[in-house]
């Protein structure tokens, strides 16, 4: 009995085919199953429901999210130096 699946072949240059085989493995997937669900978010329109909805987020909550990215810049801003406190 044979696959209903169809078999394909991509060329992709070295760092890019790295780049989605480490994708897939930091999302439990085998690559082959990695690129079926980017082609059917993409197709499907959920990829662009799913950055519309992270677009409003965005928006509706900018100002404490703009606080936070301050407070966190604050709390991880090199100390002076010794040298700067002294002169």
């Amino acid at each position: 009995m044979s696959s209903p699946k169809k078999q394909t072949q991509l060329r992709l240059e070295p760092d890019v085919l790295a780049a989605g085989k480490d994708a897939a493995a930091a999302r439990g997937l085998d690559f082959n199953r990695y690129v079926e669900r980017l082609i059917a978010e993409d197709t499907t329109g959920a990829r662009a429901a799913g950055m519309a909805a992270a677009q409003h987020l965005i928006d509706r909550h900018a100002h404490f999210l703009a606080d936070l990215e301050a407070d966190l810049d604050t709390q991880h801003a090199p100390a002076p130096n010794a040298r700067s406190a002294a002169a």
